[in-house]
């Protein structure tokens, strides 16, 4: 089989303006602005991880979104280290925290986050167990 490796994710919005400023202000991803055929584009660089954010328009039969939690795609996890902290900052931005900093077993502290249009973020930290 050859190899399969992750490119992107790709997020559709009414906003992708307003999209993109919440992605560089709260999580520090940087907006790449260009423009392709004719129309302008934005993506996104979080983490190594490229975001696609397309325009949505009334009429263009695009679903709205899922309530959450839903099948299929749920919602993208960012790894971070020092998690309370970085908790602490994001709450100081006024962003909504839809599970607080917790630890569901040894080795995991994570919390989710609600981005922009109601997309869900978890922000994870791994440290090595003690046994």
């Amino acid at each position: 089989m050859a190899a399969i490796v992750f490119d992107h994710v790709h997020l559709r919005t009414f906003d992708p303006e307003a999209m993109a400023q919440w992605f560089e202000r709260v999580l520090g991803a940087e907006v790449l602005r260009s423009v392709e055929q004719g129309k302008p584009r934005i993506d996104l660089k979080l983490g190594g991880m490229k975001i696609f954010v397309a325009p949505v328009t009334d009429g263009d039969g695009v679903a709205p979104p899922p309530a959450l939690p839903c099948r299929g795609l749920d919602h993208f996890g960012l790894f971070v280290e020092g998690l309370d902290t970085v908790a602490a900052e994001l709450k100081q931005k006024g962003v909504v925290f839809t599970k607080e900093p917790h630890s569901p077993r040894p080795g995991i502290r994570l919390c989710f986050i609600q981005g922009p249009e109601n997309i869900s973020i978890e922000l994870l930290e791994r440290s090595p167990v003690q046994a």
